[in-house]
């Protein structure tokens, strides 16, 4: 609640700092500046407000009212009552900083917990706190390995099918390193499964290597080869990973990964028109005190009893940043939380069952609409979890208008960040997909073939 100061609490604070009125506190702006005429809407009530922010929200459609196709990146999974039911409890909501242990526990423990959870989940060894997203977490990977080199090693290996945001945000973060060089995402390298030109750009020079499992467009390709040869070069090998596809799939750990990371949205945290979102991060020992961000320990108090801090974290994060190679050091302390608590609630059978589940219908999805005029499967011999791409014969954006019309968010147009993809559908599947719901979508589909 806003409490405004009493006309003698500002005559007190005037006269602390030794100005007469407010007024003169704005002595250095011009004049003209000053107090500018603001074209503002005449003021409401309490209750007119609400009324008119209810009727701009009805006009957003959400996948409670429409059935979602959508993936790319944020995945429409079933999100249990008993998450929302304990983020809100005050403790969490007005914890205190994770800085003041004596009173943060069950922060700090919640977020152990996490770290445990991701480290059972990639097989790494050691996670941080989380990032704010997959992206950011992505270019703190890239950050890491060229700090591991002290800048000596100048390129950073990128697939063409890592979503391509995280690309994005890994050049904006490292647009002041102008000797760094990011390649292997480009046309001519291409997206085909087997990687053979990825490869073969791996040299002395590759810092890091990144890849997406399952990559961007759902596919499932072993990186056996790729970090084998990564690691013969003495360059790093990051992996950035669906979550829910690790109750399925080998850990990225398993397979000789340094460096595991992804987005944690698709463990019970909401779409939410695109966040607050969850960037988890784990290495192997290695690379521990080169790790970004936060990290709780267990330790013992005086008593002997157990006990959670902050630990290794470089004091140049928070002290001397300009010697820091990375200052990012928050954490998305509610998101952590409700991953943590997804994880706990659904166990290993739970998660195994949900991307089982996932697996089989997007399966199921995809052997309808390959049997529909005008939709090719695109590549029947890759294996893939949740997502999978179809050709239309048809403009895909008239495709998306008359799935819409009939209340389905219809999938991703992947002409946008791939022009050789042009009239390439991208359809994602989750567990909350039924088979009644795939036979809607493919009699739709049908529908809008024959017309």
């Amino acid at each position: 609640m806003f409490t405004p100061h009493t006309k003698h609490d500002v005559e007190v604070m005037l006269k602390s700092i030794g100005v007469e009125k407010i007024e003169d506190l704005f002595q250095e702006i011009p004049t003209q500046f000053r107090y500018p005429d603001l074209n503002l809407a005449p003021h409401l009530t309490e209750m007119e407000a609400a009324s008119q922010l209810e009727s701009i929200a009805s006009a957003n459609a959400t996948t409670k009212d429409l059935l979602s196709f959508l993936g790319a990146g944020a995945y429409d999974h079933y999100v249990p009552a008993a998450i929302d039911n304990l983020l809100q409890r005050g403790e969490f909501y007005t914890a205190y900083t994770p800085y003041q242990p004596e009173i943060s526990q069950g922060t700090l423990q919640a977020i152990f917990e996490f770290q445990s959870l991701i480290c059972k989940l990639t097989g790494m060894d050691v996670s941080n706190a989380s990032h704010y997203d997959g992206a950011t977490a992505a270019a703190e990977a890239v950050i890491l390995a060229y700090d591991n080199f002290r800048g000596k090693r100048k390129k950073v290996l990128v697939s063409r099918a890592v979503n391509p945001q995280y690309r994005q945000v890994i050049r904006t973060y490292m647009q002041a390193e102008t000797s760094l060089q990011i390649v292997g995402d480009d046309i001519g390298t291409g997206i085909n499964p087997d990687m053979q030109k990825f490869i073969a750009q791996i040299d002395n020079d590759t810092a890091l290597v990144i890849v997406q499992y399952p990559d961007f467009f759902g596919r499932i390709i072993d990186y056996t080869q790729l970090i084998k040869t990564a690691h013969e070069f003495g360059a790093l090998v990051a992996v950035a990973v669906n979550p829910t596809a690790l109750g399925l799939l080998t850990p990225p750990g398993e397979i000789g990964a340094d460096i595991a990371f992804g987005e944690g949205q698709p463990l019970g945290i909401p779409l939410s028109y695109g966040g607050p979102y969850l960037g988890f991060f784990a290495v192997k020992n290695p690379l521990l005190r080169k790790l970004s961000g936060r990290i709780v320990g267990e330790t013992v108090d005086a008593d002997g009893k157990p006990a959670y801090v902050l630990t290794l974290t470089a004091r140049e994060q928070h002290i001397r940043r300009e010697k820091a190679s990375s200052n990012i050091c928050s954490n998305q302390g509610l998101m952590t939380l409700a991953a943590t608590i997804y994880l706990s609630l659904l166990g290993k059978t739970g998660l195994q069952q949900v991307a089982n589940l996932c697996y089989q219908k997007a399966h199921y999805t995809a052997d309808q609409l390959s049997g529909i005029d005008g939709f090719t499967l695109v590549d029947e011999t890759t294996p893939f979890f949740h997502e999978f791409v179809v050709k239309c014969d048809q403009p895909i954006q008239e495709v998306l208008d008359h799935l819409l019309e009939h209340n389905i968010l219809g999938g991703y147009d992947l002409g946008h960040d791939y022009p050789e993809l042009e009239n390439h559908l991208m359809l994602a599947v989750t567990e909350k997909i039924t088979r009644e719901d795939i036979e809607y979508l493919s009699a739709v589909l049908q529908e809008e073939n024959h017309g």
